[in-house]
């Protein structure tokens, strides 16, 4: 039995050396850069594009409901002043959907995908020779389909709040069960996470292992990001100081760096499926 612990241990050690190595070879730290700044910059133009959608739906105040639950599961540090920034963004009108502004306010966010796109056709090997078109309106596509979604889903949880409140007041002796509204809504933020992460993997990438050897690294990344976001907690709460290092540029700093852990680990995700491919294959190395 310890001989079996033992070698378990060597190969996966073999798997993160290698995914690591494959990692620095592919600039994945520059990589991750890129995709954080890309995320931060589609970030707002996406939100305001759900804005419109809603507006144009008749549901103005759906949106700053999706910037809430987006960021349910990041650090608060991280989280309020971005959260603050959005409301402010947000409290303007932004009518006309299908307006100038609006494809141009589309086409900005697809840019995040985009970025992720590039990393993990890195990490997978592959030289993606699928059309700019397809790519693009793929991409696009998502973001339609992501802005439509968090408005169903925000509706629901409002539906469901609504319908909690009623039953609370019609029969008090179950107001217990309004302590559950703040752990449902996390849970079901982190399992929108879970989709979308399976998602990005499935669906963005020229290729990449069968879906069932995705989750490893999904799995890898998810891990790696909750205790990222507890370790960054601890730093903003004990060690950083950064209204007195950046000024009025902390928020969006404490944003960006915290994007740039969120995006080496998803990069790496993707390194380590590569990595166990390669084991599979007996070509790790």
């Amino acid at each position: 039995m310890a001989h079996a612990e033992r070698g378990l241990v060597r190969t996966a050690w073999v798997v993160v050396r290698d995914a690591f190595g494959h990692f620095l070879w592919d600039d994945g730290w520059a990589m991750a850069s890129h995709v954080a700044l890309s995320a931060l910059m589609a970030l707002f133009p996406f939100l305001i594009f759900v804005a419109s959608l809603a507006g144009f739906l008749g549901a103005e105040g759906l949106s700053v409901r999706v910037a809430e639950y987006l960021f349910a599961v990041w650090p608060q540090g991280v989280a309020g002043p971005i959260v603050e920034e959005v409301k402010r963004v947000l409290a303007t009108e932004h009518r006309g959907l299908l307006t100038v502004s609006a494809v141009i306010t589309v086409y900005l966010a697809s840019n995040g995908i985009e970025a992720v796109r590039n990393g993990l056709n890195r990490a997978y090997r592959i030289v993606d020779r699928r059309s700019i078109v397809f790519r693009r309106g793929q991409s696009i596509l998502m973001v339609l389909a992501g802005a439509a979604a968090s408005l169903a889903l925000v509706l629901l949880a409002v539906l469901g709040s609504t319908f909690l409140h009623d039953l609370l007041a019609a029969a008090p002796v179950l107001q217990p069960l309004a302590s559950v509204l703040v752990p449902v809504r996390v849970v079901v933020a982190g399992v929108v996470l879970v989709v979308v992460l399976a998602g990005v993997h499935v669906w963005l990438p020229a290729g990449r292992p069968h879906w069932p050897r995705l989750w490893p690294g999904i799995v890898f990344t998810l891990a790696g990001w909750f205790v990222a976001a507890w370790v960054f907690r601890i730093y903003l709460d004990s060690f950083s100081n950064m209204a007195a290092t950046y000024a009025g540029l902390a928020g969006v700093f404490t944003a960006i760096f915290f994007l740039y852990m969120v995006a080496a680990l998803l990069l790496f995700g993707a390194e380590f499926n590569a990595a166990l491919s390669r084991l599979r294959d007996g070509t790790i190395g």
